[in-house]
């Protein structure tokens, strides 16, 4: 667990009990899929060592959720990224990125994948800046185009972002 003293923010693993909490920060987002709570339950029980929330006062105001490839388990792919309106613009995604690739769970990856809307601005900008700030290779390629979703859903393409390789940088 990291704490920055000086915002008092609390960086942790998640736990099935946060799953309602989760919920709730990804629908105020209002940009997000969202998902059941059920979903972020399983995320905070099985998927815990590759998931993060930042804390403050007691509520979750940040989360990371990411998963390991199965076919390559040196690829961690970031599936969504959420900071609370109130502490937007502070470095919290990013370090929360930062402290996730520091646990033990993210200990064999080299390579980070995610795909990301066009018009999501703050993911572009996060991923981005990331692999720019540590001199980390990336590339944006094709991930899943937008005839893939469901008509009714209107959903943009998501291209697929990819920085690596990561060597001994966290």
């Amino acid at each position: 667990m990291a704490v920055n003293t000086e915002t008092e923010i609390i960086y942790r693993k998640p736990i099935a009990q946060d799953g309602a909490g989760i919920w709730e920060l990804i629908r105020d987002t209002g940009t997000l899929d969202l998902n059941s709570p059920y979903c972020y339950m399983l995320l905070g029980d099985y998927f815990n060592d590759t998931c993060l929330i930042a804390e403050h006062e007691g509520a979750i105001i940040g989360f990371i959720s990411a998963f390991l490839s199965p076919r390559n388990q040196d690829r961690l792919f970031v599936w969504q990224v959420a900071v609370a309106g109130t502490h937007r613009r502070q470095g919290i995604a990013k370090t929360m990125l930062t402290n996730l690739l520091k646990q033990k769970g993210c200990q064999s990856v080299r390579f980070i994948e995610a795909t990301i809307s066009p018009s999501n601005m703050a993911s572009n900008r996060l991923f981005l800046s990331f692999a720019e700030e540590r001199s980390i290779p990336s590339i944006v390629t094709v991930g899943y185009s937008a005839d893939m979703f469901p008509d009714r859903t209107n959903h943009e393409d998501e291209p697929l972002f990819v920085i690596g390789p990561i060597i001994n940088q966290m």
